[in-house]
C-alpha cells in the first residue's frame, strides 16, 4: 500500500488528507488530519478525531512514493440516504460491559451544559460500563464524570492536544477532586501518528510527562495513547509506552469487509499488532469501532441502519467473553462535524441506531 499526502484547502478547516492506494495507484482508503477541538469552554466549534481507515495486511517495510491520485475516472459513488421504517434499537439494558464514545457538543459546535449532558445520558443504555471522551474543553471531564459516578461506571478521559499538557492535566485533576475511583484510563492524544500531527517519540515523551503529573496528583490508573491499529503496528513503541495498547479500528474503512463480518475482522487484525509488541501478552483494547448508518459505500462496506445493527451485533458476539476490550463508536450522530468524500460522507452518521442527541 502506498501513502499519498495531499493538501486540500477549505475555507474553514484545511485538513490534510492522507490517501492510501495500492500498487496500481487505485485508492483503497483515506484519512483526514483535523484540527483539535478548542481547549476552553467557549462555544467554538470543535473538530474531534474521525475514525481512521485500517488495512488488512501489515504495512510493508519499504513504502515507495506514488504520484498524486486523480479521482476523475472514479465511478459515481453510491450514497445511502433512506432509512428503514423501523430503527434498530441498541438499548437492551443488559449488563454487557462494553464501552461507548460520547461527545459533548451541540450540532452548532457549541459546548453542552451539565444539564444537557445529563439529558443525553437518559437515552444511553445502562449496559455500557465505560464512557470514552476525547478532550478537556467544554467542562466535559467534570460533566461526564458526574453522570459516570451516578451510574457507578468508569470514565476513559482524554487529552487531545499534547502541546499544552500541564493545563489539561490540571483540568482533569480538578474534576477528580482527589477521588480517582471512577477513572479507568486517561489517554494522551488520539491518532496523532496516523494523522501526521506528531511522531512516535514525541507521543511517547508526552505519555511519560502526563503519567508523572497524574501520579503526583494521586492517580495510579491507566495512561495510554490512542492511535489506529495500522499506525500502532508500524510504531509499536506507542503501545510499549502505554499501560495497555489502545487502538482505533474500523472495518468500514477497509473496503473489503461486509458489516456482518466486522467482529471477525477485528479479531484477525489484533494478532497482527500483538506480534509487533515488546510484551506479546500486553492487553489490547479497541477504543473505537462501529459502523455508519448513512454515507457513501466503500466497496463491500455499505452504510445503512440494518448494516450498522449487523456490524454491532457481530462485534459484540466476537467480544462477548471480553467486552471490556471494545469501546463502540458512538452514542449519537455528530452533527457538528463536516461530511467529506474522504471519509465517505459519513462523518456525522455513526450514532447508534441513527439517533441524534436529545439535547441537540
Amino acid at each position: 500500500v502506498t501513502v499519498v499526502n495531499t493538501i486540500y484547502a477549505e475555507a474553514t478547516d484545511s485538513p490534510q488528507v492522507i490517501v492510501y492506494v495500492d500498487q496500481d495507484g487505485k485508492p483503497v482508503s483515506t484519512t483526514t488530519e483535523g484540527v483539535s477541538p478548542a481547549q476552553t469552554p467557549a462555544p467554538a466549534a470543535p473538530v474531534a478525531p474521525a475514525p481512521a481507515p485500517v488495512e488488512v495486511a501489515p504495512a510493508a517495510e519499504n513504502v515507495a512514493a506514488a504520484p498524486a491520485v486523480s479521482y476523475s475516472a472514479a465511478p459515481e459513488p453510491v450514497k445511502t440516504t433512506a432509512a428503514p421504517a423501523s430503527t434498530p434499537t441498541y438499548s437492551s439494558g443488559e449488563d454487557t460491559g462494553f464501552g461507548l464514545v460520547y461527545s459533548p457538543y451541540k450540532a452548532s459546535g457549541a459546548c453542552k451544559s451539565l444539564n444537557e449532558v445529563q439529558e443525553d445520558f437518559k437515552s444511553i443504555s445502562t449496559e455500557y460500563k465505560l464512557i470514552r471522551t476525547y478532550g478537556t474543553d467544554c467542562d466535559q471531564v467534570a460533566n461526564v464524570l458526574a453522570v459516570v459516578k451516578e451510574r457507578k461506571i468508569k470514565l476513559f478521559a482524554g487529552i487531545f492536544d499534547i502541546t499544552n499538557l500541564g493545563s489539561q492535566v490540571d483540568t482533569i485533576v480538578k474534576a477528580a477532586n482527589g477521588n480517582w475511583s471512577n477513572f479507568d484510563t486517561i489517554s494522551v492524544g488520539n491518532e496523532l501518528v496516523n494523522s501526521g500531527a506528531a511522531d512516535a517519540p514525541t507521543v511517547v515523551k508526552a505519555i511519560g510527562t502526563v503519567r508523572g503529573l497524574l501520579k503526583a496528583a494521586g492517580y495510579t490508573g491507566n495512561v495510554v495513547t490512542v492511535d489506529t491499529l495500522v499506525a500502532s503496528r508500524a510504531n509499536p513503541s506507542l503501545c510499549d509506552a502505554s499501560d495497555y495498547c489502545a487502538v482505533n479500528c474500523h472495518p468500514y474503512f477497509d473496503g473489503n469487509v461486509a458489516a456482518a463480518d466486522s467482529g471477525n475482522f477485528l479479531t484477525t487484525q489484533i494478532p497482527t499488532l500483538q506480534e509487533k509488541l515488546a510484551n506479546k501478552n500486553q492487553k489490547i483494547v479497541v477504543t473505537e469501532t462501529g459502523w455508519p448508518w448513512k454515507g457513501i459505500s466503500n466497496g463491500a462496506a455499505v452504510a445503512s441502519l440494518p448494516n450498522q445493527a449487523a456490524a454491532i451485533s457481530s462485534i459484540k458476539k466476537s467480544f462477548a467473553s471480553n467486552p471490556e476490550s471494545v469501546i463502540l463508536f458512538t452514542a449519537y450522530n455528530d452533527m457538528w462535524k463536516q461530511n467529506t468524500r474522504f471519509q465517505f460522507e459519513a462523518e456525522q452518521f455513526w450514532g447508534m441506531g441513527g439517533t441524534n442527541p436529545p439535547s441537540g
